[in-house]
């Protein structure tokens, strides 16, 4: 039987290189007052025996855990993880995240959290006593949960609130709600459309909000109504199907509708060709969040690309720079970018293609 090999540890290398702990513990951890020839004595010895630093050994300095939290709603994720409707919010969030972690030595914790609870401050503090993050992320809701980001700023803990504009403590980072939602409004105008009906999100979240704001300022820009063109869901797909009701039961019925994320746009399209009409010819439809389900309808849905991986990836360089640049204009605006699919036209004509 083969005898297993022995873990390399920082122990091993402090004996090669005939330093102590401390001193392999800072050129692990890139601190600057180690000498230069010190440094290539340590890393020769790392080199040599193929030693990967563990967090425990860059945590004996004290100064940094190289570790980066984040945190997502609880009920909300696995409510869509048991779902399996395509969604892939956690993925891009954790791709761009990951990625720029690596790029600087440092690893990603994925933590759900849920913001409703009475526990919420006990639930972060003790992951934050196990994890010791040098840094926070946090999604919508929890990014405009004080309860959150008042502990965070008590405990001196930077933070990244994604989907958040408001004043405080921590980086704001938004993905520009409401100037997507007027672009895809101004693409439907351009086409020729003047009905154009929006189905919110939960107003739980500040960004349904912002969204409205920009339909509607689009439409009054374009000189029209969009009084009793609103209909308010909740992200899920059994509220798209009663607000694509709600507006398609209107005596002058929108010929295109806005949804505010994918869900509801798919269960918007079953609804419509359920009652037998044509998309895109009798009625036009953009949703948001460009998820993979959008690609396997038909006709594929034209869509707001939020750059969730991107964001993900800012706030993490964002963390990782505090303190060592100049304070970020806030909020730090991520732009997302309309995708032109099949499934919207001039009212009455062919789709894009």
């Amino acid at each position: 039987m083969a005898r297993r090999r022995q873990a390399i540890t920082i122990k091993h290398v402090a004996a090669d290189a005939g330093v102590s702990l401390q001193t392999v513990s800072r050129v692990i951890n890139n601190e600057p007052n180690v000498r230069p020839a010190m440094q290539e004595r340590v890393q020769a010895s790392i080199d040599r025996l193929g030693y990967v630093p563990s967090i425990a050994a860059q945590r004996m300095s004290g100064s940094r855990s190289y570790l980066i939290l984040a945190i997502n709603d609880r009920d909300r994720t696995i409510a869509d993880w048991q779902a399996r409707q395509g969604g892939d919010w956690v993925d891009q969030m954790l791709l761009g995240g990951m990625l720029k972690c690596a790029e600087h030595g440092y690893r990603m914790i994925f933590e759900l959290v849920d913001t409703h609870s009475d526990h919420v401050e006990r639930e972060l503090g003790a992951a934050i006593a196990a994890l010791q993050p040098d840094g926070v992320i946090l999604t919508p809701p929890h990014s405009e949960n004080i309860l959150i980001t008042g502990l965070l700023a008590k405990l001196k803990i930077p933070f990244a609130r994604i989907g958040s504009i408001a004043a405080g403590p921590g980086i704001a980072l938004t993905m520009d709600d409401e100037g997507s939602a007027r672009i895809a409004t101004e693409h439907l105008v351009a086409l020729g459309h003047q009905l154009i009906g929006f189905i919110a999100g939960s107003d739980e979240y500040s960004l349904s909000g912002w969204r409205v704001e920009g339909w509607q300022k689009a439409m009054a820009d374009a000189g029209f109504a969009h009084e009793g063109l609103l209909y308010r869901g909740d992200f899920g797909y059994d509220s798209g199907v009663a607000a694509a009701n709600a507006l398609l039961d209107l005596k002058d019925r929108p010929t295109a509708i806005i949804a505010s994320n994918d869900q509801m746009a798919l269960a918007l399209l079953d609804t419509a060709t359920g009652r037998g009409l044509k998309v895109p010819q009798e009625l036009s439809i953009i949703s948001f969040d460009n998820s993979p389900l959008v690609r396997f309808t038909s006709p594929q849905l034209t869509a707001i690309d939020q750059p969730i991986a991107a964001t993900f990836s800012k706030a993490v360089e964002l963390l990782i720079i505090n303190g060592s640049g100049p304070e970020p204009e806030q909020p730090v605006v991520i732009q997302s970018s309309l995708i032109e699919r099949g499934s919207t036209a001039q009212p009455g004509g062919n789709a894009n293609r």
